[in-house]
């Protein structure tokens, strides 16, 4: 009836067993290849940010121990393996250095004052950002101790008014919480979250590990397939490469798993990455395992422990424990028994150090279990229950009753086969006794599993309202910013076309003044040319005259006065304007020939104001020079007694003056009269020349020249003629 009860209560335990782990596989999934421990080397995760603006940092260099490692990202994050003890050297053009001796894995944040940076970002939006950070930290502060609280600063972070690119640094690390707690269901999908808002490698890398633990093969293949190879640093390939063997290992694609391997091993052994080139080794001597190449595996063995043992005890001890279990599988048990012991000697002193929790493979109840189990199945019954009561007594220490129940199990089972049958008998009771314990255990540990899932879906359930809401308000905002683009777009193509309108009018304006201004040119061009044979026409008609006379010496005289005037006259007829002076020199040199050859019909007398600056005033050459040739050729000649000609520059303000010619001469009605019929004919092209350009000239340069025609004395026979012209400064 005893072994009835005893009977029904074991496979009651085992149901009961079956379901927490058949549960556990549903929310967790656990790979069959994570490692229970941590390496002595572990990748610290840090912000760099300006303590004045609290603004993210790029392009940082981070080294470590004086060797270039990393930079960080536009969002001033950066990631590092390194250990306890390590300096970190963090480095740029803004800052002086800045040295950080790692402690533990925390995340870290450096602050740094930049010499410049923007004086236009808001103290609300330093104030967002400082709130968010601190909840960040609060959260990976529990990661690993109260995955509620964790969770619940997350949501924290994410209630403060987050960006996109914090919104998936929550996220991912929302992630990693999961991860750990062994929820990798919820882990992917905030993985997803995190690249939603903002792509990175490490998420990458994360969602393809999370569906690989939760038993996903293809998907974590394909996921670590479509990572791009030439972004990730040496270390992050190696994950890569390490992550996509580990997901043909448990799709039982040997071969793929052990080429995935090797490419880790190889870029791992390229840069020196030792941790990993450990690992590897000891992944692709299980990959042979399962494969059957039992050698080959013992080969890569034996370089992961020898590698191992290089590194530190705890990771020697890893390996050890490892080793033993593939000894195991092939029945070497004195090879197994040998190294189970050396794991035992080292977790003493690895003890003194840290806590191991009853989870890991490296606790003394556990080797002390394995080892007597291996001693048992070597036929050694004498080693063998020494170790059993060893694994009882550290259990009994540490509250492990999953090992206390298989050791009593055993221990009674050895010494019963030892002829022991009476303290068989009492282990095999404390064996009973052990499994109502932990089956109680197991009820409560199902009641706080059932209590975190509520919670955790509490949680989550805020947590995905926040980022529905903050997708929403995202979603808001972009249609309003696409709103004022296209509000923005109209307005500005309209002030564009404006503009446009308004610079084609003004190139417009300016193209038909600079084509009337150059019309205006050509027409004082061809007026002056047409001035230039009139007078030498007029002239040498005078020298025509000396000649017939037989009066050579005359004639040369006054060829060459002549010769010197045309040589003046046409040095300024390409002029617009030349110096009053110039322009009085020359009326001076033409009166002087005309006097010569008339000089029984006037007198001349020139004068010029003391006041006027005559290098101040320009004027338009050859100007006065046809009203002169008038006054001569038209009045004085046919004066019946001697008359005169006069010729005053006036100041009439500071900047005007006015140039006076008179003469005494028949007068313009009389000159008229005696004209022939043929003359009459002719219009004087000289007057109707000078009205032309002091119209052009006045077009151009805005009302400078102005002249007027009068009679000298209108009341007497010879009324003579007055011609005033007003010249303003140019």
């Amino acid at each position: 009836m005893k072994a009835f009860r005893l009977y029904i209560l074991l496979i009651c335990v085992i149901g009961l067993s079956g379901l927490i782990e058949a549960q556990d596989k549903n929310t967790s999934g656990r790979s069959k290849l994570e490692r229970s421990t941590e390496d002595v080397y572990f990748t610290i995760r840090g912000t760099v940010y300006d303590k004045k603006t609290y603004e993210a940092v790029p392009k940082v260099s981070i080294q470590v121990n004086g060797s270039k490692y990393t930079t960080s990202d536009s969002n001033g994050k950066f990631s590092v393996r390194a250990r306890v003890g390590d300096e970190l050297i963090i480095t740029h053009s803004s800052f002086d250095p800045i040295y950080h001796i790692v402690e533990s894995n925390d995340r870290i944040y450096i602050e740094v004052q930049q010499e410049q940076f923007n004086k236009f970002k808001t103290s609300r939006s330093f104030e967002s950002r400082k709130v968010f950070n601190r909840h960040i930290d609060s959260a990976d502060y529990y990661l690993k101790k109260d995955a509620e609280k964790s969770i619940k600063f997350v949501g924290d972070a994410l209630n403060v008014n987050t960006s996109t690119v914090q919104s998936g640094e929550a996220h991912e690390l929302l992630g990693d919480i999961y991860i750990y707690w062994k929820q990798y269901d919820l882990a992917i999908t905030a993985f997803k979250i995190s690249l939603q808002n903002y792509k990175t490698n490490s998420a990458r890398l994360k969602l393809a590990n999370a569906y690989l633990k939760n038993d996903d093969f293809e998907k974590s293949i394909q996921t670590y397939s479509e990572i791009d190879e030439k972004t990730l640093s040496n270390y992050e390939k190696t994950m890569l490469y390490e992550g996509m063997g580990d997901a043909y290992l448990e799709a039982k694609n040997f071969d793929e798993a052990v080429a995935s391997y090797e490419k880790g091993l190889s870029v791992a052994k390229e840069h020196l990455i030792t941790p990993k080139i450990t690992d590897l080794n000891s992944k692709i001597a299980q990959a042979y395992n399962f494969q059957g190449n039992i050698q080959k595996a013992k080969g890569f063995f034996d370089s992961s422990l020898d590698l191992a043992t290089k590194e530190n005890k705890k990771r020697a001890v890893e390996e050890q424990i490892k080793v033993a279990e593939f000894n195991s599988a092939i029945e070497d048990y004195d090879s197994e028994i040998e190294l189970r012991k050396q794991a035992l000697e080292s977790i003493e002193d690895i003890k003194l150090d840290s806590v191991i929790p009853n989870e890991s493979a490296l606790t003394p109840q556990k080797q002390n279990y394995k080892l007597g189990n291996a001693y048992l199945l070597n036929n050694d019954l004498e080693n063998a229950i020494p170790s059993f009561r060893k694994s009882i007594e550290e259990a009994d220490k540490n509250a492990d009753l999953d090992v206390k129940k298989d050791a009593t199990r055993k221990l009674s089972e050895a010494l019963i086969d030892a002829g022991n049958i009476e303290e068989g008998r009492i282990w095999l009771d404390e064996y009973k006794k052990t499994v109502d314990e932990l089956y109680a255990k197991k009820i409560q540990e199902i009641s706080r599993a059932a209590h975190f899932s509520r919670s955790i879906a509490e949680q989550q359930n805020r947590i995905t309202s926040l980022e529905s809401d903050r997708q929403l308000s995202l979603k808001t905002y972009e249609l309003t910013e696409e709103q004022n683009k296209r509000q923005k777009l109209i307005i500005y193509s309209l002030v564009g076309g404006l503009v446009l309108f308004l610079i084609t009018g003004f190139m417009m304006f300016k193209y038909i003044r600079q084509q009337r201004f150059a019309n205006n040119l050509l027409a004082l061009k061809s007026l002056r040319s047409q001035m230039n044979p009139h007078f030498i026409f007029n002239a040498l008609n005078s020298v025509n005259s000396f000649i017939a006379t037989n009066d050579e010496r005359t004639a040369n005289k006054y060829l060459s006065d002549f010769s010197h005037l045309m040589r003046s006259v046409l040095e300024n007829s390409e002029e617009d304007f030349i110096p009053l002076k110039k322009e009085m020199e020359l009326l001076e040199l033409y009166t002087k020939l005309e006097h010569f050859r008339f000089q029984d019909k006037f007198e001349y007398s020139i004068n010029i104001d003391d006041k006027i600056n005559v290098e101040e005033f320009l004027i338009p050459p050859m100007l006065l020079q046809p009203y002169i040739e008038n006054a001569v050729w038209h009045g004085l000649r046919y004066k019946a007694e001697k008359g005169h000609l006069n010729i005053s520059v006036n100041s009439k303000s500071k900047n005007e003056i006015e140039i006076i010619v008179t003469d005494d001469g028949i007068g313009r009605q009389r000159s008229k009269a005696l004209k022939t019929s043929n003359q009459k004919k002719q219009k004087s092209k000289g007057m109707d020349n000078i009205k032309q350009r002091v119209s052009i000239l006045n077009e151009m340069y805005k009302d400078k020249v102005d002249v007027s025609i009068a009679d000298f004395r209108p009341n007497e026979e010879d009324t003579g003629t007055k011609v005033v012209v007003t010249l303003k400064k140019v």
